[in-house]
Protein backbone atom coordinates (compact mmCIF):
# COMPACT_ATOMS: atom_id res chain seq x y z
CA UNK A 1 0.00 0.00 0.00
CA UNK A 2 2.59 2.11 0.77
CA UNK A 3 4.85 1.58 -2.14
CA UNK A 4 2.15 3.07 -3.89
CA UNK A 5 2.00 6.16 -2.08
CA UNK A 6 5.56 7.69 -2.28
CA UNK A 7 5.77 10.98 -2.04
CA UNK A 8 4.40 13.65 1.29
CA UNK A 9 2.03 15.17 -1.06
CA UNK A 10 0.19 11.28 -1.58
CA UNK A 11 0.67 10.09 1.82
CA UNK A 12 -0.93 13.43 3.55
CA UNK A 13 -4.53 13.04 2.55
CA UNK A 14 -6.87 12.63 5.68
CA UNK A 15 -10.24 10.92 5.59
CA UNK A 16 -11.91 13.99 7.71
CA UNK A 17 -12.17 11.89 10.98
CA UNK A 18 -10.53 11.00 14.00
CA UNK A 19 -9.03 8.01 15.18
CA UNK A 20 -10.62 6.32 18.53
CA UNK A 21 -6.78 7.57 20.08
CA UNK A 22 -7.73 10.96 19.39
CA UNK A 23 -5.64 11.83 16.19
CA UNK A 24 -6.89 12.94 13.15
CA UNK A 25 -7.15 9.89 10.74
CA UNK A 26 -4.32 10.20 7.66
CA UNK A 27 -5.73 7.74 4.25
CA UNK A 28 -2.50 5.73 4.91
CA UNK A 29 -3.64 5.01 8.75
CA UNK A 30 -7.20 3.51 7.22
CA UNK A 31 -5.53 1.60 4.75
CA UNK A 32 -3.09 0.21 6.80
CA UNK A 33 -5.59 -0.49 9.19
CA UNK A 34 -7.53 -2.25 6.75
CA UNK A 35 -5.18 -4.27 5.60
CA UNK A 36 -4.55 -5.84 9.19
CA UNK A 37 -8.30 -6.36 9.84
CA UNK A 38 -8.68 -8.33 6.26
CA UNK A 39 -6.55 -10.70 8.09
CA UNK A 40 -8.13 -10.88 11.36
CA UNK A 41 -11.41 -11.47 9.38
CA UNK A 42 -9.78 -14.73 7.89
CA UNK A 43 -8.83 -15.62 11.40
CA UNK A 44 -12.24 -15.50 13.03
CA UNK A 45 -13.69 -17.05 10.09
CA UNK A 46 -11.32 -20.21 10.56
CA UNK A 47 -12.95 -20.30 14.33
CA UNK A 48 -10.54 -17.98 16.02
CA UNK A 49 -12.59 -15.65 18.75
CA UNK A 50 -10.60 -13.01 20.26
CA UNK A 51 -10.91 -8.88 20.69
CA UNK A 52 -9.15 -6.49 19.02
CA UNK A 53 -7.90 -2.80 20.16
CA UNK A 54 -6.61 -0.71 17.24
CA UNK A 55 -5.85 3.08 16.79
CA UNK A 56 -8.33 3.72 14.87
CA UNK A 57 -11.46 1.50 15.10
CA UNK A 58 -10.65 0.88 19.40
CA UNK A 59 -12.48 -2.43 20.42
CA UNK A 60 -14.16 -4.89 17.68
CA UNK A 61 -15.21 -8.16 19.37
CA UNK A 62 -14.24 -11.24 17.32
CA UNK A 63 -16.45 -13.44 18.89
CA UNK A 64 -14.06 -13.31 22.27
CA UNK A 65 -16.11 -15.02 24.67
CA UNK A 66 -14.08 -18.28 25.73
CA UNK A 67 -15.58 -21.68 27.52
CA UNK A 68 -15.12 -20.98 31.07
CA UNK A 69 -11.63 -21.45 32.07
CA UNK A 70 -10.12 -20.32 28.72
CA UNK A 71 -8.40 -17.17 28.72
CA UNK A 72 -9.65 -14.60 26.44
CA UNK A 73 -7.33 -13.35 23.81
CA UNK A 74 -6.97 -9.75 22.88
CA UNK A 75 -5.05 -8.55 19.94
CA UNK A 76 -3.55 -4.91 20.79
CA UNK A 77 -2.81 -2.95 17.16
CA UNK A 78 -1.31 -0.31 15.87
CA UNK A 79 -1.41 -0.34 12.06
CA UNK A 80 0.68 2.57 11.33
CA UNK A 81 3.02 3.78 14.28
CA UNK A 82 5.11 6.41 13.64
CA UNK A 83 2.46 7.62 10.47
CA UNK A 84 3.84 11.13 10.82
CA UNK A 85 7.48 9.48 9.66
CA UNK A 86 5.49 7.78 6.90
CA UNK A 87 3.69 10.69 5.74
CA UNK A 88 7.04 12.56 5.48
CA UNK A 89 9.11 9.43 3.99
CA UNK A 90 11.13 9.71 7.70
CA UNK A 91 13.18 6.48 8.21
CA UNK A 92 11.28 4.58 11.32
CA UNK A 93 7.36 3.47 10.89
CA UNK A 94 5.76 0.25 11.76
CA UNK A 95 3.34 -2.05 12.51
CA UNK A 96 2.90 -3.01 15.68
CA UNK A 97 0.65 -6.19 16.90
CA UNK A 98 0.37 -7.84 20.52
CA UNK A 99 -1.53 -10.28 21.26
CA UNK A 100 -2.42 -10.95 25.35
CA UNK A 101 -4.22 -13.75 27.59
CA UNK A 102 -5.26 -11.07 30.62
CA UNK A 103 -5.92 -7.25 30.49
CA UNK A 104 -2.48 -5.62 31.23
CA UNK A 105 1.05 -5.08 29.75
CA UNK A 106 2.14 -7.99 32.26
CA UNK A 107 -0.04 -10.03 30.24
CA UNK A 108 1.17 -9.76 26.45
CA UNK A 109 2.36 -13.66 25.40
CA UNK A 110 3.04 -12.63 21.55
CA UNK A 111 4.56 -9.33 20.23
CA UNK A 112 5.59 -8.16 16.28
CA UNK A 113 6.82 -4.91 15.39
CA UNK A 114 7.67 -4.70 11.52
CA UNK A 115 9.39 -1.53 11.22
CA UNK A 116 8.59 -1.29 7.46
CA UNK A 117 11.13 2.38 6.76
CA UNK A 118 14.13 0.52 8.65
CA UNK A 119 13.64 -2.85 7.18
CA UNK A 120 13.49 -4.75 11.01
CA UNK A 121 10.92 -7.40 12.35
CA UNK A 122 11.20 -7.93 15.75
CA UNK A 123 9.13 -10.15 17.48
CA UNK A 124 8.75 -12.07 20.78
CA UNK A 125 7.24 -15.08 22.76
CA UNK A 126 6.59 -14.74 26.40
CA UNK A 127 9.49 -17.16 27.91
CA UNK A 128 11.04 -17.76 24.73
CA UNK A 129 13.17 -14.99 23.70
CA UNK A 130 13.10 -11.82 20.82
CA UNK A 131 14.62 -11.85 17.64
CA UNK A 132 15.28 -9.59 15.09
CA UNK A 133 15.16 -10.80 11.26
CA UNK A 134 14.75 -13.82 12.63
CA UNK A 135 18.27 -14.03 14.65
CA UNK A 136 18.15 -13.96 18.66
CA UNK A 137 18.88 -10.71 20.51
CA UNK A 138 21.47 -11.56 23.19
CA UNK A 139 20.59 -11.66 26.77
CA UNK A 140 23.01 -9.71 27.98
CA UNK A 141 22.98 -6.43 26.25
CA UNK A 142 24.91 -4.13 28.65
CA UNK A 143 24.19 -0.23 29.32
CA UNK A 144 26.79 2.10 28.48
CA UNK A 145 27.64 5.51 30.41
CA UNK A 146 28.99 8.10 29.41
CA UNK A 147 32.64 9.43 30.95
CA UNK A 148 30.64 11.44 34.06
CA UNK A 149 28.55 8.01 33.91
CA UNK A 150 25.38 9.71 32.51
CA UNK A 151 23.55 6.83 30.32
CA UNK A 152 25.21 7.20 27.23
CA UNK A 153 22.82 7.04 24.64
CA UNK A 154 18.45 7.66 25.69
CA UNK A 155 15.49 7.16 23.31
CA UNK A 156 12.67 9.96 24.33
CA UNK A 157 8.82 10.24 22.56
CA UNK A 158 8.22 13.84 23.31
CA UNK A 159 6.55 15.29 20.20
CA UNK A 160 6.10 18.64 21.73
CA UNK A 161 9.10 20.25 22.27
CA UNK A 162 7.36 22.13 25.64
CA UNK A 163 7.45 18.42 26.85
CA UNK A 164 11.06 18.43 27.27
CA UNK A 165 11.29 21.87 28.63
CA UNK A 166 9.49 20.49 31.59
CA UNK A 167 11.90 17.48 31.39
CA UNK A 168 15.09 18.66 30.34
CA UNK A 169 17.03 19.67 34.27
CA UNK A 170 16.60 15.79 35.11
CA UNK A 171 17.21 14.52 31.44
CA UNK A 172 20.49 16.82 31.89
CA UNK A 173 21.53 15.18 34.59
CA UNK A 174 20.87 11.31 33.82
CA UNK A 175 21.44 10.82 29.87
CA UNK A 176 24.69 12.04 28.13
CA UNK A 177 23.02 11.72 24.61
CA UNK A 178 19.60 11.84 23.62
CA UNK A 179 18.00 10.22 20.16
CA UNK A 180 14.04 10.78 19.28
CA UNK A 181 12.71 8.74 16.55
CA UNK A 182 8.97 9.37 16.61
CA UNK A 183 7.18 6.22 16.83
CA UNK A 184 6.89 4.40 20.22
CA UNK A 185 7.36 1.07 19.20
CA UNK A 186 10.80 1.18 17.24
CA UNK A 187 12.24 3.21 19.72
CA UNK A 188 11.53 0.70 22.12
CA UNK A 189 13.35 -1.90 20.13
CA UNK A 190 16.15 -0.29 19.76
CA UNK A 191 16.53 -0.63 23.80
CA UNK A 192 15.62 -4.48 23.07
CA UNK A 193 19.19 -4.39 20.97
CA UNK A 194 21.13 -2.74 23.45
CA UNK A 195 21.59 0.62 21.33
CA UNK A 196 19.71 2.36 23.01
CA UNK A 197 20.81 2.73 26.90
CA UNK A 198 17.20 3.57 28.28
CA UNK A 199 13.93 5.31 26.88
CA UNK A 200 11.43 7.57 28.71
CA UNK A 201 8.14 9.10 27.10
CA UNK A 202 7.40 12.12 28.43
CA UNK A 203 3.74 11.91 28.11
CA UNK A 204 1.14 9.13 28.91
CA UNK A 205 1.62 6.46 26.10
CA UNK A 206 -1.37 4.57 24.79
CA UNK A 207 -1.38 0.74 25.01
CA UNK A 208 -1.22 0.55 20.66
CA UNK A 209 1.75 2.05 21.14
CA UNK A 210 3.82 -0.08 23.08
CA UNK A 211 2.23 -3.55 24.17
CA UNK A 212 4.06 -5.27 21.40
CA UNK A 213 7.57 -3.64 22.13
CA UNK A 214 7.37 -3.87 25.59
CA UNK A 215 7.48 -7.52 25.54
CA UNK A 216 10.60 -7.53 23.05
CA UNK A 217 12.31 -5.33 25.22
CA UNK A 218 11.56 -7.52 28.25
CA UNK A 219 12.44 -10.86 26.27
CA UNK A 220 15.71 -9.50 24.61
CA UNK A 221 16.72 -9.10 29.02
CA UNK A 222 15.93 -5.48 29.19
CA UNK A 223 13.40 -4.15 31.99
CA UNK A 224 9.97 -1.79 31.16
CA UNK A 225 8.30 0.34 34.00
CA UNK A 226 4.78 1.92 33.71
CA UNK A 227 5.44 4.60 36.48
CA UNK A 228 2.26 6.04 36.87
CA UNK A 229 1.03 2.43 37.42
CA UNK A 230 0.22 0.42 41.18
CA UNK A 231 1.95 -2.44 39.19
CA UNK A 232 4.88 -2.10 36.66
CA UNK A 233 3.66 -3.66 34.19
CA UNK A 234 0.28 -2.92 35.03
CA UNK A 235 -1.01 -0.62 32.61
CA UNK A 236 -4.14 -1.62 31.10
CA UNK A 237 -4.67 -2.97 27.49
CA UNK A 238 -6.94 -0.33 26.79
CA UNK A 239 -7.58 2.59 25.07
CA UNK A 240 -6.69 5.68 27.40
CA UNK A 241 -3.56 6.67 28.12
CA UNK A 242 -2.30 5.44 31.71
CA UNK A 243 1.52 5.96 32.56
CA UNK A 244 4.26 7.30 30.06
CA UNK A 245 6.80 4.08 29.52
CA UNK A 246 10.26 3.48 30.67
CA UNK A 247 12.77 1.00 29.36
CA UNK A 248 16.27 0.47 30.46
CA UNK A 249 19.02 -2.66 30.30
CA UNK A 250 20.00 -2.01 34.01
CA UNK A 251 17.46 -1.51 37.72
CA UNK A 252 19.57 1.52 37.87
CA UNK A 253 19.10 3.09 34.47
CA UNK A 254 15.13 2.37 34.55
CA UNK A 255 15.36 3.61 38.03
CA UNK A 256 17.08 7.39 36.92
CA UNK A 257 14.55 7.35 33.68
CA UNK A 258 11.69 6.86 36.13
CA UNK A 259 12.59 9.56 38.19
CA UNK A 260 12.61 11.95 35.41
CA UNK A 261 8.40 10.72 34.49
CA UNK A 262 7.56 11.18 37.99
CA UNK A 263 8.92 14.78 37.67
CA UNK A 264 7.60 15.77 34.57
Amino acid sequence: MLSALTSTAQRSTETGSRGEGGDRTLEIDAAAEEIVFEQLRELHARGYRFAAISEERGAVDFGAAQAPGEPQLLVVIDPLDGSLNAKRGLTHYALSVAVADGPTMADVAFAYVNDIGAREEWWAERGRGAQLNGVPLELGATELRGPDGRLEVVGIEAADPRWIERSIDLLVTRAYRLRAFGAMAPSLCQVAAGRFDGLVSLRRCRAVDVAAAQLIVREAGGLVSFPECAERLGAPLDQVPHSPIVAARSEAGLSELEEVCRAR
